[in-house]
This record gives structure tokens, C-alpha cells and sequence, in this order.
């Protein structure tokens, strides 16, 4: 089975040293939930999506939208291209799929939504099988996923 269709699918987030990740619980109010990562490997897309939880009724969202490139047999490229910050009611969030559907049909949401511009990064892959993926950020963080 080749790397692109291993990486394909729905991620969860496990594990993670990321400040950028673990720093939303640093915010006060909030509490970081459960995060995802959904690979779309035919169209090099990479959607990042945390669901975020505080105050009752107020569950919000933090989602970033990349495209990847491979560049080496355990390495890709990263481009952010979006990220979309908001209300999960206002959004009509239901679930990470739902979510990354309205995304590439072209709805724009009711909640910060925002072009990304020089703004890249790069992911080794250090091990990855059906439903384990383990990598390494260019700043150092560690992430360890679970398909499904």
C-alpha cells in the first residue's frame, strides 16, 4: 500500500507538543477539545480542525485549510491557505467531514474567516501505518494520530 493512501482519511489528534495546539488552553474561558486532521491526498489538501469548549453554548472552532507537497519519501511541504475561527452554532458545525465539505463547496461562514498568505511549514512522517500516523513539525512539535 503506497504512503498517499495511508495518509488518506480522518485523524485524530492524540498526542502533541504544538504550542500553537496546546497554547489554545492557555486562553481563558477555553478549553481545547477534541482536534482533527483530514487528509485529502488526491487533492493535496490537509484540513486542521479543534474543537474548542468554555463558557455553555459557546463551543467554538479554530480550523486551518493547507495544501501539501511531497517532498521526499517521509517529508511534505505545508501551505496554509485559510483558517476559519468561530461560534460552532453560528457555523452550523455538526461534524469534522460536514464541516470540511461546507468548506470546499466555497460557503463562507458566519465567523472569522481568513485568506493565509507566506505561511508555510513542513511534516515528517516518522512512522505511519492503517491507523497510527507519528510526525515531526519544522518547529520542533511532536503529533501522533489515530484514523477513524
Amino acid at each position: 500500500m503506497e504512503a498517499s493512501d495511508l495518509l488518506e482519511g480522518d485523524w485524530r489528534l492524540l498526542y502533541t507538543t504544538s504550542q500553537g495546539i496546546l497554547g489554545i488552553d492557555q486562553i481563558p474561558f477555553l478549553k481545547l477539545g477534541q482536534v482533527y486532521q483530514s487528509i485529502r491526498a488526491a487533492e493535496a489538501k490537509v484540513y486542521n480542525i479543534a474543537e474548542v469548549y468554555g463558557l455553555p453554548l459557546l463551543e467554538g472552532l479554530v480550523s486551518v485549510a493547507a495544501h501539501f507537497k511531497p517532498v521526499s519519501e517521509r517529508r511534505v511541504d505545508v501551505t496554509f491557505e485559510r483558517s476559519i475561527i468561530g461560534l460552532q452554532r453560528l457555523m452550523g458545525y455538526q461534524t469534522p467531514n460536514a464541516f470540511i465539505q461546507q468548506i470546499e463547496s466555497g460557503q463562507n461562514f458566519a465567523a472569522i474567516d481568513f485568506k493565509i498568505s507566506n505561511q508555510q511549514g513542513w511534516l515528517d512522517i516518522t512512522y505511519l501505518d492503517n491507523n497510527l500516523r507519528i510526525g515531526r513539525g519544522n518547529e520542533g512539535s511532536v503529533f501522533v494520530l489515530m484514523k477513524g
